[in-house]
């Protein structure tokens, strides 16, 4: 996983390492990392509350497919709309 602006914000690291044992799609993902991340440093929004705003690139390919399965040893990457040109 690597979290990006409002993301590594939320989190409060630029990167880590999640492996399942199963398939995952991005909805249990998503699931996953709130449960890891529930509170964000002092000042910054919530994992929970970035995530709706943000795309996953799943090895540099974006998945809106909520069910969509992620392959084990996937690179994620979460990004939140930026601003700027």
């Amino acid at each position: 996983m690597r979290y990006f602006a409002a993301a590594a914000a939320a989190t409060g690291i630029d990167e880590e390492h999640v492996e399942t044992t199963t398939v995952v799609t991005r909805t249990d993902l998503e699931q996953l990392l709130v449960t890891r991340h529930p509170v964000a440093p002092a000042g910054e929004r919530t994992l929970a509350q970035v995530l709706p705003q943000c795309s996953l690139l799943v090895d540099g390919v974006a998945t809106r497919d909520p069910s969509a399965p992620l392959a084990p040893g996937a690179t994620v990457d979460v990004l939140p709309p930026f601003a700027g040109g």
